[in-house]
């Protein structure tokens, strides 16, 4: 006679799971005009707070069957042009980013009670840029990323090992070549929103929309709502 067993699910309350956000303001007239110097300016802050992983940033995806997805990168470089992080183009997030250009990024740094949404789309860097930096990784780095099938399912642990431990043979005494399934994309902002934490969820929040004028001063800047 089998045994039948019951699972208690989980049935957790975080209702009172709450703190007040009291690091600093952000009022209108701080505001860069450039969203691209205002976030300079946080990570600027972010780094010197010893916020950890300031470059940490969430990127989301949607598929082709309009399911939306989102994972943790790294930002490696920024500047007027857009905010550039790396992967492999062979990955759920590759192919997804193949399908629909669009995306959206978020920093979220607890330490001082700030976000930052930004909305685009993605190019990808030219060949020449990523291997540049594939390069520039430590070796192990560029090992890891040569013998991945990111996103793929694997047996376990051991077959990614040995595949690791093979390429290390391989290219004991070569440089590791850059592979063509990995690269870099640029996010170009349509959109920044600036969120502040406040007291009583008085949040401060600034969106930048891109207008169409061809000057520096080309977003709008508008407080929203908390």
């Amino acid at each position: 006679m089998s045994e039948s067993y019951h699972i208690t699910m989980p049935n957790r309350d975080y209702h009172q799971e709450r703190r007040d956000y009291e690091f600093a303001r952000l009022d209108r007239d701080a505001l860069d005009a450039n969203p691209f110097l205002q976030f300079s300016k946080w990570m600027d802050d972010a780094i010197e707070q010893k916020t950890i992983d300031p470059t940490a940033m969430s990127v989301a995806t949607v598929d082709q069957d309009g399911q939306p997805h989102s994972r943790i990168v790294l930002l490696k470089a920024f500047d007027e042009n857009g905010f550039v992080f790396y992967t492999h183009y062979d990955s759920d997030k590759g192919h997804e980013l193949e399908s629909n250009a669009k995306t959206a990024l978020l920093f979220f740094w607890p330490e001082m009670d700030r976000q930052i949404r930004i909305e685009g789309c993605v190019e990808k860097l030219s060949i020449a840029a990523s291997e540049s930096y594939f390069h520039s990784r430590p070796r192990d780095s560029q090992l890891a990323a040569f013998i991945s099938k990111q996103s793929q399912v694997v047996a376990n642990r051991e077959e990614l090992e040995q595949r690791l431990e093979a390429a290390k043979a391989q290219y004991a005494e070569q440089t590791v070549p850059h592979p063509p399934h990995w690269g870099g994309y640029r996010v170009i902002p349509q959109r920044f929103e600036f969120w502040q934490g406040r007291p009583n969820r008085m949040h401060d929040r600034f969106r930048y929309d891109k207008t169409a004028a061809e000057t520096e001063q080309a977003w709008s800047i508008d407080r929203l709502s908390p």
